[in-house]
């Protein structure tokens, strides 16, 4: 057999020898494919056979069970996934399909968006009318909590460098209280948390869905903002409008428990507000405390999102008034990018 070539790294030697193992291919290479927000990575080979995908989850920083847990709960409620060909469970090796190099990020445009979106939902709806398993996480009062504070520690703190007054954050926390209130209230489904274009592959019997080891029972109207409002990718509120509606009376007619137009609406703004604030203050984290730099680049995505609906709710006049008179004018004040 091909000797592994030398490295510093010794997981990536542990890596290219189970691959070329599983791959049964001792000359096969390995090129990164890409990578997440977490700790797994992805590798692409090349050899003599056909490519193939190896995912690396070190097991000390991230467990691959509750990945194929869920791939195989997914695949059972007809939800295109991707196939596993070979894994190493102890060691967080996994040989997948090779689903290409795109994904919706890349594909979606105006021209193409309605017809890739409608395909989106046919994976969303089987998703939400999977019923979550009794020991799967449940998006309560604490885990809201504790994501909306991400954006007060990480990134007004953290990274904007402000001292928030005692009145600030008895603002924040009514806000807060209003939005995990209205989380909690709306129909509880399955929920993906991340399913947003760069998480769906555009393939034959798809999209198939990636990303989904974090699913817990949760609102919703969680996930069709995720695709419409992503990180990423912007589009204007009236189209995006469009295609919620479009969602809603697709969601009813399978069967799903969406409530009224009027109020899945409200639920879909507020829901969103939360996921906005949330994602902001990741965004900060993955920049001081994992060294991610790209990420801030998008945070004034999610500004732009929560002006577009703060107005609409005098519940949440208070955070629209701390984001506009001290978050915002610190924020722009700073070099995109640096730290506070």
């Amino acid at each position: 057999m091909t000797a592994i070539p030398e490295t510093n790294d010794p997981r990536a030697a542990q890596r290219l020898a189970w691959a070329r193992a599983a791959l049964d291919d001792p000359q096969a290479s390995l090129d990164r494919a890409s990578t997440d927000a977490g700790f797994r990575s992805y590798w692409r080979s090349s050899g003599s056979g056909v490519a193939r995908i190896v995912m690396d989850s070190p097991p000390d920083k991230e467990d691959v069970r509750p990945w194929l847990r869920l791939r195989d709960l997914l695949e059972a409620g007809e939800v295109r996934v991707p196939q596993v060909l070979a894994r190493n469970v102890e060691a967080g090796f996994l040989l997948l399909e090779d689903l290409g190099p795109w994904t919706y990020l890349q594909t979606v445009n105006s021209g193409n968006a309605d017809e890739m979106f409608d395909a989106a939902l046919d994976q969303l709806l089987n998703l939400q009318q999977i019923p979550p398993p009794a020991d799967l996480p449940t998006c309560d009062a604490a885990m809201l909590a504790r994501e909306l504070h991400l954006f007060d520690d990480w990134f007004c703190g953290r990274h904007l460098g402000l001292e928030l007054t005692p009145s600030e954050r008895d603002t924040l926390e009514a806000c807060y209280h209003f939005l995990i209130e209205s989380a909690l209230a709306q129909p509880q489904v399955l929920v993906h948390r991340d399913f947003m274009p760069r998480n769906l592959m555009p393939v034959k019997g798809g999209p198939a869905v990636l990303d989904f080891q974090d699913a817990v029972r949760g609102p919703i109207a969680y996930d069709v903002v995720s695709l419409y409002k992503d990180a990423f990718l912007s589009w204007p509120e009236a189209q995006v409008g469009e295609w919620l509606d479009h969602y809603h009376a697709r969601a009813d007619a399978c069967g799903l428990p969406v409530p009224d137009h009027a109020r899945f609406r409200r639920d879909a703004d507020l829901i969103g507000v939360q996921r906005h604030l949330k994602v902001i203050g990741i965004f900060a984290r993955l920049y001081h405390r994992d060294g991610k730099l790209h990420y801030l680049g998008d945070v004034s995505r999610f500004f732009g999102y929560l002006a577009a609906v703060m107005p609409r709710y005098p519940e949440l006049a208070g955070l629209a008034h701390l984001i506009n008179t001290r978050v915002l004018p610190t924020y722009t004040r700073m070099k995109p990018g640096s730290g506070a």
